[in-house]
């Protein structure tokens, strides 16, 4: 049913405890006012002027103190709730207002009944939130189930107030005499849970001991031992096994998988016995899109997120069902130090689980590290001869596209105390230069940024100022052009390849490195690599400038080699 998602709106109102709904007549609401009237979890009244009508819902949520739900039609329907809005926002009692609209496209287009809906309530509502208005993708039923998930969660979150989910409708929006709604069976439900103390915490340590497959995902976060330290001692606790990319500075921790990205198709797939029955994320974006397309498939039957705070709700796997509001430190380390009982069959079943991630990010790093020692030349390679000779307590910057992937896919095993940075919020080619330009100014570490040549040349502006920063060091992978195109399945098969995506360019960086006084070496083969290598980090009194020519298709080749060796 295409309406599906939005009939099981009543049902998650009810799964997560509110027991009251205040509507008021109209046409566009019809697929809301079905799935409510006929909940039987849920208590209905009618109120036919919609401003009374708000005012009724914040009685109610003002003696129950528990969310009401508020449903009406378009247009001025919505404006007439505004006072009590208002209202329920200053005194903070939880209201979810769900508004019918049309769809965007409709909106100043002398529509019936059509007005601008979207954050109509400005200030007086905690958030304001917008439904697709197509509901036949999957995507959309779990978007829809997570803002619903979100927006209640929200209005009960200290102070509690107003939530607006504004939901446009395409017709027809009423059933046929033949279709009657069914809610889902299954239907998710996103639990936040405020844990600042040992004792609130104590309750997932006597939890955790119920799966025998816990997986432990980070996301990208600043380097920290003291989270280095509190996820040592929780994975010797509780035999977990954690996934670590590049960015999530865990390349410390002693067993921590790291060539997921390589040996992980997502098209393949795992053995089933890899599949986590707990999955325990934090932190903010993961490179690794096998990584992520996985889990997405192979949902865990518990998925906990710990963040500071309960909004947004960030569900990249598309299995979220428990945020814990508690930093990653706290949780980690109070989970090792509480009691923890499983009983040994548990135990031994969670040993093999990490014994059997550990089996293959082995072989792979042994395959790696021969194949990087070979005396071949390309973009791999020279990412991990880079990595290798980066001194310890240093900044490694990486920049978006092939360089931070070829540094995920190689990893920073042995290293100490390397801080690793990258701008992956957006994950754009702009500012890496800047930025790494900009830690230098501020660190008397050395900074190394690791760069293709687009992003470089892009951001040549970074140079152009009165500072000098004689710490920093830049490694250019200059391939001529955007390399990763010929990584992507789509472009990498069209004719356009070379000219639209590729866009090959002849600029070499020693013009750019005597403009504004860097130290310019360039590395055209494996020997040339090494000899570089061995002086680039030793002090001087500039900026050095490392340029490593490689053949794009050649590395794109060697790449498609290496994953298809690894697969097999």
């Amino acid at each position: 049913m295409i309406l599906q998602a939005i009939h099981d709106i009543s049902e998650l109102c009810a799964l997560k405890g509110i027991e009251d709904a205040v509507l008021s007549p109209g046409s566009r609401c019809a697929p809301l006012t079905i799935s409510f009237a006929r909940n039987p979890g849920i208590k209905k009244y009618t109120i036919s002027d919609e401003r009374s009508a708000a005012f009724h819902a914040l009685g109610i949520a003002s003696e129950k103190d528990k969310p009401v739900v508020l449903i009406c039609t378009s247009g001025s329907a919505a404006y007439n709730y505004a006072p009590a809005v208002a209202e329920a926002f200053y005194q903070n009692i939880p209201l979810i207002i769900l508004t019918a609209d049309r769809p965007k496209e409709w909106v100043g287009q002398q529509d019936g009944q059509t007005i601008q809906q979207f954050e109509i309530y400005n200030k007086h509502v905690k958030h304001s939130y917008e439904l697709p208005a197509d509901y036949a993708h999957d995507d959309s039923y779990w978007h829809i189930n997570r803002i619903m998930n979100e927006a209640i969660n929200l209005s009960e979150q200290e102070p509690k107030g107003p939530v607006h989910v504004n939901v446009p409708f395409r017709e027809p929006f009423y059933l046929n005499s033949d279709e009657l709604p069914a809610f889902s069976e299954k239907i998710r439900v996103i639990k936040t849970y405020q844990a600042d103390s040992g004792a609130e915490l104590e309750y997932y340590s006597r939890k955790i001991a119920d799966f025998s497959k816990v997986l432990v995902v980070p996301g990208q976060v600043p380097y920290n031992p003291e989270l280095i330290q509190a996820l040592e001692k929780f994975r010797e606790k509780t035999n977990c096994t954690v996934i670590a990319d590049i960015i999530s500075n865990l390349h410390e921790l002693p067993e921590s998988i790291r060539h997921h990205d390589l040996f992980i198709d997502h098209k393949k797939g795992l053995p089933e016995s890899f599949k986590p029955e707990l999955l325990i994320t934090f932190g903010n974006s993961l490179i690794s899109k096998n990584l992520k397309i996985y889990l997405r498939n192979n949902p865990a039957s518990e998925h906990w997120h710990i963040q500071p705070y309960g909004s947004p709700v960030v569900d990249t796997l598309k299995s979220l069902t428990e945020i814990i509001q508690t930093d990653p430190v706290t949780f980690f380390h109070q989970v090792s130090l509480d009691s923890y009982q499983s009983n040994d069959f548990n135990i031994q079943k969670k040993h093999n689980y990490l014994h059997a991630w550990s089996i293959i990010d082995n072989k792979v790093n042994n395959f790696l590290e021969k194949e990087i020692q070979k005396n071949t030349f390309n973009e791999m390679s020279a990412v991990g001869a880079s990595l290798k000779a980066i001194p310890d307590n240093s900044v490694l910057h990486l920049a978006n596209s092939m360089a931070v992937r070829y540094a995920n896919f190689i990893g920073l095993k042995g290293k100490k105390a390397v801080r690793v940075k990258a701008n992956r919020g957006t994950s754009g080619i702009d500012g890496s230069n800047s930025t790494a330009f900009g830690n230098a100014l501020v660190t008397d570490q050395l900074v190394t940024l690791i760069t293709g040549d687009l992003a470089f040349f892009y951001d040549r502006n970074a140079f152009w100022n009165n500072y000098r920063v004689p710490n920093l060091r830049i490694i250019l992978i200059n391939n001529h052009g955007g390399g990763i195109f010929r990584m992507i399945q789509g472009p990498a098969h069209l004719e356009e390849l070379e000219e639209f995506f590729v866009t090959k360019q002849n600029q070499n960086a020693a013009h750019v490195a005597v403009e504004f006084g860097f130290q310019y070496s360039i590395a055209n083969n494996a020997n040339e690599l090494t000899r570089n290598l061995s002086v680039f980090f030793h002090k001087s009194k500039s900026p050095k400038l490392l340029e490593i020519r490689t053949e794009s298709k050649k590395s794109a080749d060697y790449l498609k080699q290496i994953k298809s060796l690894v697969s097999d």
